[in-house]
């Protein structure tokens, strides 16, 4: 803890160290380690079987699955990142590389699936003839393998929103396999070519939707948005209640990854008071931010430092 003057009057910083979230990085690496080798046979088997069948849905799965090899890979890279120490360069250290890996996700999704319209678009104007057979031998060595790799990333995908990034590219691609293979069906049956059009379509906007939400959220982590669970005035009425406090602003909420979450802001105190008597002040706000899952807490203790007490400071250099 800190004391100095500024502006003629007496602040503290308080930061509170803690220990982190569990890591679940070394699981995950190994888990997505497998995830890409069996991608990597999805892909090649899907591009050979689209090619001699004539399937551009059976192609569009292994552009899919393309794109998941570059993105696990990516996921992959960025957990080995992220458990570098932090250094005075990055004091922060590179957790967030995981967050950004997962945005790049996301991103390359949404390019296949524009993609993927664009492709079908051409291919119901010139309809093509397509052999059911290769279709759904194909794909069902595809579905297997992203059932696999599904499972393997499953009890990690609501941890971590890299993880889930990369399980959702699974989930997806076993779905996908799955629909191909019942249009194989249709297809090889009763020769109704148009139904693999039809799928395309459904792959890409079913892409579409569940990327959406992975670009939102990190997005808002990038930003450093409020996390959308949190109201900042209902946070603040409750540090005002904590004794010796007359108020609370100046107040910064962000995320540095899903599972950690800051919190400071500027408290001004009722009288002047020692630097101790600030502990036991700000013992009693981290016990009300912690009710928020906040473990990273920075209070600036004031008497009337700031001209403004806007709680989202506009133009305060305090």
């Amino acid at each position: 803890m800190q004391e100095h003057k500024e502006h003629e009057c007496k602040h503290t910083h308080a930061d509170h160290q803690h220990s982190h979230t569990h890591d679940i990085s070394n699981v995950s690496e190994k888990r997505l380690f497998w995830v890409i080798l069996l991608n990597i046979i999805i892909t090649i088997s899907q591009i050979i079987g689209g090619i001699i069948s004539g399937s551009l849905a059976l192609i569009s799965d292994a552009l899919h699955n393309l794109s998941d090899v570059i993105a696990i890979v990516i996921s992959y890279f960025a957990i080995k990142i992220g458990k570098k120490p932090k250094n005075k360069n990055n004091t922060f250290g590179y957790k967030r590389a995981e967050i950004l890996a997962a945005f790049i996700n996301s991103l390359v999704l949404m390019g296949i699936s524009v993609y993927l319209l664009v492709e079908a678009y051409h291919k119901f104007i010139r309809p093509e003839s397509v052999n059911g057979a290769i279709v759904i031998v194909v794909a069902l060595i595809g579905f297997v393998a992203n059932f696999i790799s599904m499972k393997l990333l499953m009890n990690k995908g609501e941890k971590n929103i890299n993880i889930k990034s990369a399980y959702l590219h699974m989930l997806s691609d076993m779905l996908s396999s799955l629909a191909v293979i019942v249009a194989g069906v249709v297809i090889y049956i009763w020769h109704i070519y148009w139904i693999d059009t039809v799928l395309t379509v459904l792959i890409a906007l079913y892409i579409i939707r569940e990327t959406l939400g992975i670009i939102n959220r990190t997005m808002a982590i990038l930003m450093q948005s409020t996390p959308e669970r949190i109201s900042i005035d209902e946070l603040v009425n409750e540090i005002q209640k904590v004794e010796n406090v007359d108020d609370v602003h100046h107040v910064h909420f962000w995320c540095m990854t899903e599972d950690e979450l800051f919190f400071e802001a500027h408290v001004n105190v009722k009288y002047d008071i020692k630097v101790s008597e600030t502990v036991k002040i700000l013992e009693e706000i981290k016990k009300v931010v912690a009710m928020y899952s906040v473990k990273h807490v920075t209070i600036q203790f004031e008497m009337g430092c700031c001209e403004k007490l806007d709680i989202i400071s506009k133009d305060c250099n305090c």
